[in-house]
C-alpha cells in the first residue's frame, strides 16, 4: 500500500510500468482504454513518475491497469464523489451545443495541491460578504495569477487557477441576478483565458486551445470583447511556435478584428502578426502590420498595464520588431533591437526579483539567434546559457532554445562551445517534457 509521497507513487507507477515492458505511451493508451476519457498524454505519465503531478483521478484506472493498490499521496485533499479532470462533463450551455470542456464544480477539488485547496477556502470566506465582495476578490485572484504565471512554474500555476476557476463556475450556477451572473462569468472567463496561457507553457495545446474557446464565449456572452483577443492571442502564439505562421497570421488578424484600438491586447495582436508574417517572409505584411502595432501602441492610454499576462511592454518599437528582424535575417539589426528590449523592458533589478522570467529568457534566446547568425559564436552561446538558468522552464522558450541548438550545430559544428549548449538544452527539455522513448 503506497501513500507516502508522490515521489513514491511515480516510482511505483514507473517500476510497474516498466515491468510490463510498457513506454509511457503505452500507459496513457491503456488508461485511455480503460476510463473511455481519451485524455490521458505520455506528458501527464512523466509527471506522474517524476513526481511533478499527482493522478488522484486516475488512480482507479492506475490500479486497475498495473494491479496496484495505490492511494492518493500526502498533501492532497481527497472528496467523495469527485468528478475527475480529465473526464468529460457537461457544459452549462444548450445542450446541443456542448463541447468538451473542463467546466467541473468544486467536487473537482480532489485532484488539487492543498495550496489551491487554501485559496478556495478563502473565497468561501469571502463568499459570505456578498456576491460584490465576491467578485472584487475573483478579479485580485485574477491579477495576481496574471503577474505570477510570467514567473511561477506553469504546473503550479494551472491547478491553483484551475481550483479557482472550479469555485467560481459552482457560484455561477447558484447566481440569480443577471447582474452577478454577468459579472462572475466574466471572471470565470479570465481565469479560463489564465489557463489556456499556463497550458500553452507545459506543452498542452489541446487543453489550451479548449480553455481559450471557452474564454472566447464568455467574452461574447458578456459583451466584453478584449477578454477574446487575449485568448486568440495565446492560440495564435500556438500555432506561431508549432511552426504554422499562416495560422498564426489568421488567429492574430481575427483577435485584431473582434479587439478595437487603444486595447493592449490589439497592439499585441498586431505585433503577433507581424513575427509571423516575417516566419512567413512576408516583407510587406511584416512592414504593414509593424506600423499598425506602432499606431495601436501610440493610442494607448497611459495606464495601460505594463507587467504580467494581459500587458504589453511599451518601448521605442513594438514587440516583437526583434524577432522578426532575425526572422527575415537582418541579424544585426536584430541584435541591436533584443538589446535595447533587454535593456528597456527587462531592466538587471527587474530580472533579479524574476517578474519577466519567460520574456527575459526568450529575449535572450532571440539575441543568441541573432548573434548566431551574425556569426558571433561566443556572444549565441553566452546568450542561449543565460537563458536556460532560469527557474521558469516553458514549451514557448524551449521551442526557440532548440531552433538555437539547431543554428549553433549549422553554424559551427565543430566547437566544443556548442555542445556544451546542447547539453544544457536537453537538460531543460528533460524537465519539461517526457522523453520519446520512455
Amino acid at each position: 500500500m503506497l501513500k507516502q509521497s508522490p515521489s513514491e507513487l511515480g516510482a511505483a507507477i514507473k517500476a510497474a510500468r516498466r515491468a510490463r515492458g510498457w513506454t509511457q505511451k503505452n500507459l496513457a493508451d491503456q488508461l485511455n482504454l480503460a476510463s473511455g476519457w481519451g485524455t490521458c498524454t505520455p506528458n501527464d505519465v512523466y509527471r506522474w513518475e517524476t513526481g511533478r503531478r499527482t493522478p488522484n483521478e486516475w488512480l482507479p484506472h492506475l490500479a486497475a491497469v498495473l494491479e496496484l493498490d495505490l492511494r492518493p499521496p500526502q498533501g492532497t485533499i481527497q472528496l467523495a464523489g469527485a468528478t475527475p479532470i480529465g473526464a468529460p462533463v457537461s457544459a452549462e450551455d444548450d445542450p446541443m451545443k456542448r463541447r468538451t470542456l473542463g467546466l467541473v464544480g468544486a467536487a473537482a477539488l480532489a485532484a488539487l495541491p492543498l495550496r489551491g485547496q487554501r485559496v478556495v477556502e478563502a473565497l468561501d470566506v469571502v463568499l459570505q460578504g456578498g456576491p460584490a465582495a465576491m467578485t472584487d476578490s475573483l478579479n485580485d485572484l485574477i491579477e495576481h495569477y496574471s503577474l505570477a504565471i510570467c514567473s511561477a512554474p506553469p504546473d503550479v500555476v494551472y491547478d491553483e487557477v484551475f481550483s479557482v476557476r472550479s469555485y467560481a463556475n459552482e457560484i455561477l450556477q447558484g447566481s440569480r441576478r443577471v447582474s452577478q451572473h454577468k459579472d462572475i462569468s466574466l471572471a470565470v472567463g479570465w481565469l479560463s483565458c489564465l489557463l489556456g496561457i499556463a497550458a500553452c507553457d507545459s506543452g498542452a495545446h489541446a487543453a489550451a486551445n479548449v480553455w481559450c474557446t471557452d474564454a472566447e464565449r464568455r467574452s461574447e456572452e458578456a459583451g466584453h470583447p478584449e477578454l477574446a483577443g487575449w485568448a486568440f492571442l495565446t492560440r495564435s502564439m500556438i500555432a506561431y511556435y508549432q511552426g504554422q505562421p499562416r495560422q498564426s497570421i489568421l488567429l492574430a488578424s481575427k483577435g485584431r478584428d473582434v479587439t478595437s484600438m487603444g486595447t493592449a491586447a490589439h497592439a499585441k495582436l498586431a505585433a503577433q502578426e507581424m513575427r509571423a508574417a516575417a516566419m512567413v517572409g512576408d516583407i510587406a505584411r511584416v512592414e504593414n502590420a509593424r506600423r499598425y502595432a506602432a499606431k495601436a501602441m501610440s493610442c494607448l492610454p497611459s495606464g495601460s498595464q505594463r507587467a504580467g499576462a494581459f500587458s504589453i511592454a511599451l518601448g521605442e518599437e513594438p514587440p516583437y520588431t526583434a524577432t522578426s528582424l532575425m526572422l527575415l535575417g537582418r541579424f544585426k539589426e536584430s541584435v541591436a533591437a533584443t538589446k535595447r528590449v533587454l535593456q528597456t523592458c527587462y531592466q538587471p533589478e527587474v530580472q533579479e526579483r524574476g517578474e519577466h522570467a519567460s520574456g527575459y529568457a526568450r529575449a535572450l534566446l532571440i539575441l543568441g539567434l541573432a548573434h548566431a547568425g551574425n556569426g558571433d559564436l561566443d556572444e549565441a552561446v553566452s546568450a542561449g546559457h543565460a537563458a536556460l538558468a532560469g527557474k521558469r522552464t516553458a514549451w514557448p522558450t524551449l521551442t526557440l532554445a532548440g531552433k538555437l541548438d539547431q543554428a549553433l550545430e549549422r553554424n559551427f559544428a565543430n566547437a566544443h562551445q556548442v555542445e556544451h549548449y546542447r547539453a544544457r538544452y536537453l537538460e531543460s527539455s528533460h524537465l519539461l517534457l517526457a522523453p520519446s522513448g520512455e
